[in-house]
């Protein structure tokens, strides 16, 4: 009797072991964009912008493993989305945040001190809720001048090493300046560039997955 009474216990491990490894038993991982215009699909069909194409391709590589939320508002600055986040990460409850914000910020002139703590402030809620994040980083015209644009650009860099987070040097890498990628108002990126924007952070957000 006790070696039967063996054999099952074993029976009942093996059983319980197949429920952890069924797929059933695995939710989707939650990928949530907050970003601004420029992840917003802004001045084109939402399904034409990166994100949208962010969840295709995700969709061909690992079918109904990943889920693709975007948080993302035209205008949106780092206030502004720190503002939203709480609730955000309530709701959604990402396994990884995508931060793509600060453009509007730099472009309004803001303190690069007052970017910087915002953009660690979203990391560092983000992290508490376990999430991985992985930053986005911009570039602001040299028109606003060398000093503040490389204060700007230098955010990134800090706040990445500080928090220890992927960072994307330059999100619209071989599309600044690109005419053609631009949208009429030169600000930007018209449909052309929406798969280049993808190419570029993909290997980010993978890495992150």
């Amino acid at each position: 009797m006790q070696k039967h009474s063996v054999i099952f216990k074993i029976q009942q491990w093996m059983c319980v072991g197949c429920l952890c490894l069924s797929p059933m038993a695995v939710s989707a991982k939650t990928i949530m964009v907050l970003g601004d215009s420029i992840s917003a699909a802004y001045g084109m069909n939402p399904e034409q912008g990166w994100v949208s194409l962010l969840q295709k391709r995700l969709n061909q590589q690992y079918p109904k493993q990943h889920k693709v939320v975007n948080a993302s508002v035209s205008g949106e600055t780092t206030s502004g989305a720190l503002a939203r986040l709480p609730k955000l990460l309530t709701t959604y409850r990402p396994d990884v945040v995508v931060i793509e914000l600060g453009g509007n910020d730099g472009l309004r002139g803001q303190p690069p001190q007052m970017i910087a703590k915002n953009l660690g402030q979203l990391i560092q809620h983000s992290q508490k809720t376990r999430a991985k994040v992985v930053l986005l980083g911009m570039k602001i015209p040299p028109n606003y001048g060398s000093a503040y644009s490389q204060a700007f650009e230098k955010n990134y860099r800090v706040v990445s090493q500080q928090y220890k987070i992927p960072l994307l040097p330059f999100f619209l890498q071989r599309i600044a300046g690109n005419a053609q990628l631009m949208q009429q108002d030169q600000i930007h990126p018209n449909v052309k560039a929406q798969p280049i924007l993808l190419a570029n952070a993909y290997p980010y957000i993978k890495g992150a997955l």
